[in-house]
């Protein structure tokens, strides 16, 4: 074993590795502005289909207004130990207004599950009278990165 190795694999995470790690369900945090141009960050669960991410909101998610006003928004996912991390600026569109039985379930059905494991759906089912929003994400810059050193612009 090499001296360097603790510092993983270095370099940008590409193709099925960047879809990989959005599959394991790490919590975003998502980046908008307020209704009065201030950052708000706010930790989000989501989904990633290869092309856009997907949020669903309760109906009183301060953010879902907020990216109602101004779509301008951006998502972070990381995790410590390999230091992996996505990093995506983003335009939000509303799919759907705060709704009972939209298209929000099946995303929010297999959110649960990847969030909370085989009990998901005890979580979700008790509360799918309530209404939710659906967002999508579509990335306009996406930056990633894996491993325990700096990237070769900051050296």
């Amino acid at each position: 074993m090499s001296e360097e190795s603790w510092r993983g694999k270095v370099g940008a995470l590409e193709g099925d590795d960047v879809d990989a790690f959005l599959a394991e369900g790490r919590i975003a945090r998502l980046g908008c502005l307020d209704f009065d141009g201030w950052p708000y960050v706010v930790p989000v669960w989501h989904e990633w289909d290869g092309s856009a991410f997907w949020l669903v909101g309760r109906r009183r998610s301060a953010w879902a207004g907020y990216l109602q006003a101004d779509g301008r928004c951006s998502l972070a996912i990381d995790e410590d130990g390999r230091q992996r991390k996505v990093l995506a600026q983003c335009r939000a569109e509303i799919v759907e207004e705060p709704n009972v039985g939209g298209a929000w379930v099946p995303v929010a059905e297999r959110m649960s599950v990847r969030y909370l494991g085989e009990n998901g759906p005890k979580y979700l089912v008790p509360t799918l009278d309530k209404p939710r929003w659906l967002v999508r994400l579509d990335p306009v810059k996406v930056q990633t990165w894996q491993g325990n050193d700096w990237a070769a612009r900051y050296k």
